[in-house]
């Protein structure tokens, strides 16, 4: 019986040590936590005024607005969460960015006839600096974080890696890991043909032609049965012959509402 007695005390000394560690880990937790809330709160004051100060730095280089986009990032920040607030009234980003998602839209739709829909980021850059607003102050980078908020509104947007870039999709067609993949390939020569799937990703006749089919139907891609061999799909995005080549004024009527 005396043996227990003792079992029983240390057990009971065992779980008061233990309520005690952790509610001396408790305590440090939440000191720990309100330590880097509050110098999480000093970074945002000493970003904003660093927002302040180089305002109009932030406003018209791209360069150092990237710079300035990723320092948000760090602290979950993001200037173009809300046309609101602090960010939109000092800085005006968030106008520059709506007024950069119409410039993309309005060149999306007035060269879909050309590709279909999908436009590459570089073609997509040339096109918006030719339309005047933004024609030394925007980058790439300023197009990717406009599309995304396209994207995010449910507009049918979307962005494709393909190779070193990016395909830019501007209509609700349904893009899955296949044609993806097949996109990439046609990357080197504008065009895909299936021997050339067969070739480079294995695939079975009937699965390499069922994605070209649907690239056709969504208008992603043009077909050429003159072609030596076999036949061709083009994929006009990728069509480099076609980048140089301006928006026509009556393409830009018909981009209008």
């Amino acid at each position: 019986m005396h043996r227990r007695g003792v079992g029983a005390g240390a057990i009971a000394k065992k779980k008061l040590a233990e309520a005690k560690y952790k509610e001396r880990g408790t305590v440090l937790a939440e000191d720990q936590l309100a330590q880097m809330s509050k110098q999480l709160d000093m970074f945002k004051t000493n970003l904003e005024e660093f927002a302040s100060k180089h305002k109009q730095e932030i406003r018209k280089n791209p360069e150092f607005r990237v710079q300035f986009q990723d320092m948000c990032a760090t602290i979950g920040v993001d200037p173009l969460a809300s046309g609101k607030g602090f960010w939109s009234e000092m800085l005006g980003v968030g106008d520059f960015y709506y007024e950069l998602g119409v410039q993309i839209i309005e060149v999306c739709l007035a060269l879909k006839h050309r590709n279909g829909g999908l436009i590459t980021l570089e073609e997509l850059h040339q096109q918006v600096k030719r339309r005047g607003k933004f024609a030394q102050d925007v980058s790439q980078d300023d197009l990717i974080r406009a599309i995304k908020k396209l994207k995010a509104l449910g507009t049918g947007f979307g962005i494709i890696p393909v190779g070193g870039t990016y395909l830019i999709q501007s209509v609700p067609a349904e893009l899955n890991m296949d044609h993806t993949v097949v996109l990439q390939l046609a990357e080197k020569n504008g065009y895909v043909t299936v021997s050339d799937i067969k070739a480079s990703l294995k695939w079975e006749t009937e699965r390499s032609r069922q994605v070209l089919e649907h690239l056709l139907k969504e208008g992603l891609a043009w077909l050429d049965l003159q072609a030596p061999g076999e036949a061709h799909y083009w994929l006009p995005a990728l069509f480099t012959d076609l980048y140089s080549q301006e928006i026509t004024a009556e393409e830009a009527r018909e981009a209008l509402p």
